[in-house]
């Protein structure tokens, strides 16, 4: 399990961090924030389909054709954290040391768009906790759905 975890838990989280960083720096000036949202949901979405695959792996070719739903769901849940760690690292470079302002420009268009009740007070280390915590938890419902259909007893 350890070593379908890490091959397929590097594959996504260098996936995860190359999409993340090159959506974000070849396309934030020149795309609004609602379809670079959108772009880094697709990422993380692209990056967390290697949980599916690894599941699928090591059924197939570790453990005989045969996984139970926990083992999958524990599978995929450590691979999501590899792949969170890779798009929280390219969130946090991005936001500390690429675009600084990034926070602060994001905030004026909210508040442009009458939104300012949405603001929160963000720093480059919330924003990739954030990412972290949000990217794990899509990972867990990815897990959940693949080890479904994976399953075999």
């Amino acid at each position: 399990m350890k070593t379908t975890v890490i091959r397929f838990g590097l594959y996504g989280l260098l996936t995860g961090f190359t999409i993340f960083t090159l959506h974000l720096v070849l396309g934030i000036k020149n795309l609004e924030y609602s379809t670079n949202e959108i772009l880094g949901y697709i990422s993380i979405f692209i990056s967390l389909s290697f949980i599916f695959f690894g599941i699928k792996h090591y059924r197939d070719h570790v453990n005989n054709g045969v996984i139970s739903l926990g083992k999958a769901i524990a599978i995929g849940v450590l691979i999501s954290l590899l792949v969170a760690l890779g798009i929280a690292i390219a969130d946090f470079m991005y936001t500390k040391f690429i675009d600084p302002s990034f926070f602060s420009n994001y905030e004026q268009q909210l508040i442009e768009q009458g939104k300012a009740d949405e603001i929160i007070k963000m720093t480059s280390a919330t924003a990739a906790l954030f990412m972290l915590v949000l990217v794990t938890i899509i990972g867990f419902i990815i897990s959940l759905i693949s080890g479904l259909i994976l399953h075999r007893k």
